[in-house]
């Protein structure tokens, strides 16, 4: 039997994957001030010491800005980052990050590469994500 907090949840994650899987880019929005300012936080206590404070990366962790992260994101998804931040970082305990967290971050990895802001914040739901693709910015 299934608990009232997992069909309140279900039904959270489908109405987040109904907003964001409308053939959304990461040129429609990437998330709130707000968010991108937890992901700043989050950036600067767990990530920043080996991608370096302006996410150019540094040693073998990679870029996460500039034309280095353009070129390994160009069009694969949300969705997809999302998930490779929640399994592989940060590199030290790697998948100790809140779904919420990953979500913060990604927002603030792509405010930070000129994505626009959006009215929401990104999901923390990866499959709502997929459905944004990553793409230029304008």
């Amino acid at each position: 039997m299934r608990t009232p907090g997992f069909i309140l949840m279900s039904a959270v994650a489908l109405a987040a994957a109904t907003l964001y899987a409308q053939g959304l880019t990461t040129n429609d929005g990437v998330g709130t001030a707000e968010q991108v300012k937890r992901g700043s936080d989050v950036y600067g206590m767990q990530c920043a010491a080996c991608h370096d404070a302006q996410l150019a990366g540094s040693g073998t962790a990679p870029a996460l800005a500039g034309t280095d992260f353009s070129a390994n994101w160009k069009d694969e998804t949300v969705g997809s980052l999302f998930e490779r931040i929640r399994a592989t970082m940060p590199a030290d305990n790697p998948g100790s990050l809140k779904r919420d967290q990953v979500a913060d971050l990604v927002a603030f990895i792509l405010n930070f590469n000129k994505y626009p802001l959006a009215q929401k914040d990104l999901p923390a739901e990866s499959e709502a994500l997929k459905a944004i693709k990553i793409t230029a910015p304008k």
